[in-house]
């Protein structure tokens, strides 16, 4: 299958994945933002389109380990397309830095979890909108618990030294940082 072919195939097997009910940003305009904001800076590769259709394929707000349910998913349907094993790897990499528990190991990494976060980055009204979504995905949670543990992940891109790892994305920090520290004292 050509590379054209595999990505077009990609996204018609996501995109009922993004579609589910209860997804309220994790949804199939957040993979086509990802792969804007890539493409818009002129890095976008196939490997890295390929890991935005498959990165939030499973995508389950009770669950600590949707990354790894979705590079499994998505890693077992490029398999059945007869990709490379080179290109598995690199986008079973990508989906998993995507946990944003550790810092990425490779440019490419780095890229896709900075485009993965530019939605911080964006203008007040966007970044409103993204955190009302996440409000919905996270509908079960009471008041009180989601303030606690939302505030703690804003804050922790908050503490870090950068936000965005990237030059490409370097232009995103200031506003990002207005973002999260609105986003906090709301939570308050």
């Amino acid at each position: 299958m050509d590379e054209r072919a595999l990505l077009d195939a990609a996204e018609a097997f996501a995109g009922p994945f993004y579609a589910e009910s209860g997804r309220a940003y994790h949804t199939g305009a957040h993979v086509r933002a990802l792969l804007d904001a890539l493409a818009g800076r002129g890095v976008l590769t196939p490997a890295l389109a390929l890991a935005a259709w498959g990165h939030d394929l499973i995508y389950d707000p009770r669950s600590a380990d949707n990354e790894a349910r979705s590079a499994a998913v998505f890693g077992a349907w490029l398999a059945a397309q007869g990709a490379p094993a080179d290109l598995q790897a690199e986008v079973r990499a990508l989906i998993l830095a995507t946990r944003h528990t550790a810092p990425p190991t490779t440019r490419a990494e780095a890229l896709f979890v900075d485009a993965d976060l530019s939605v911080l980055g964006a203008d007040a009204t966007t970044f409103d909108a993204y955190d009302r979504a996440i409000r919905v995905e996270y509908a079960h949670v009471p008041e009180a618990a989601y303030r606690t543990g939302r505030a703690a992940v804003l804050r922790g891109f908050l503490n870090r030294e950068r936000v965005y790892l990237t030059p490409e994305f370097a232009g995103l920090e200031p506003q990002a940082r207005v973002n999260l520290a609105l986003a906090l004292a709301r939570l308050r």
